[in-house]
């Protein structure tokens, strides 16, 4: 049982009032630093993958709820290595007591990932903030552990890109296979980046060739917000465009989440990196 702060004044709380809270995925892009993006035959990326897990009051170990949330994360991301794990507390109790705490609560998401078979990074950095963070108003928020994670790249199969473009005829469309972005961004996956310059080459090699580059995006449905879909589009347009290809041959456009591969919500990472794509529309074949 945890003492409260209140002035000069302490009393005990009922723990059982509070409600448990169950995990969440947070995909969280780090800012892109980089000059002339688009001036160079390659992007500029950087990603970092987080999720949460939520306790209730004083305890160190997840409740069935949260498990159960858990275990699907782990279930979706086999192939995840786990970089950091930090645990929270809010600021009910001593600090001694909540520091303690919060590395309870990082060590037992530790245990738990280690006994279902996901990858620890041998460095990794495991600590305990106690209550010693920007408290969220709602205590419940900030009895939490944070695990931050990367997915390794899975290597790209050789495209039929080439093959598939001579066979089109004006009004045709063809999805670039494994041309996939980051969530909210209009930057490549590292391991699409061939695909982009096979497009390139195809274009080159093809002078008469024409299209319509059109971006979509996943994960949420109604209206694109951040036109992203079109931010999509617009950087393989200005990519083609800054290695040689003449503006005259390129259009592009943004469709939102208006035309999904998977419904929405998708079900897994899978089904989010195909509905956030590219696809061209060929509008001159010769």
């Amino acid at each position: 049982m945890r003492q409260f702060r209140l002035s000069h004044f302490l009393f005990w709380r009922n723990k059982n009032l509070i409600l448990p809270f169950a995990v969440k995925t947070i995909n969280v892009r780090q800012k892109i630093t980089t000059a002339f993006l688009l001036l160079f035959s390659t992007f500029i990326y950087s990603q970092e993958n987080r999720f949460q897990v939520f306790f209730d009051f004083d305890i160190s170990e997840t409740n069935t709820t949260s498990s159960n949330k858990l275990s699907q994360w782990i279930s979706e991301n086999p192939t995840a290595i786990i970089d950091k794990i930090y645990g929270y507390c809010d600021a009910v109790g001593t600090m001694e007591y909540n520091d303690a705490l919060s590395v309870k609560r990082a060590e037992y998401v530790l245990q738990t990932l280690k006994a279902n078979s996901i990858k620890i990074n041998e460095a990794i950095e495991l600590k305990g903030f106690g209550e010693q963070f920007a408290q969220a108003t709602v205590q419940e928020a900030n009895r939490k552990v944070t695990v931050y994670y990367t997915i390794p790249q899975k290597e790209v199969p050789k495209s039929k890109l080439s093959e598939e473009i001579k066979t089109l005829k004006t009004g045709d469309k063809l999805t670039l296979k494994n041309l996939n972005f980051y969530d909210r961004s209009g930057i490549i996956v590292p391991a699409s980046e061939p695909i982009l310059r096979e497009l390139l080459t195809i274009l080159t090699e093809k002078p008469n060739l024409k299209i319509e580059i059109q971006g979509h995006i996943c994960c949420q449905l109604g209206t694109d917000l951040e036109d992203i879909a079109t931010i999509r589009a617009k950087a393989i347009y200005n990519y083609l465009i800054a290695n040689g290809i003449s503006s005259s041959r390129l259009k592009y456009k943004g469709f939102g989440s208006t035309k999904p591969i998977h419904p929405i919500p998708e079900k897994n990472e899978q089904e989010r990196n195909e509905n956030r794509r590219v696809e061209i529309l060929v509008l001159q074949s010769e």
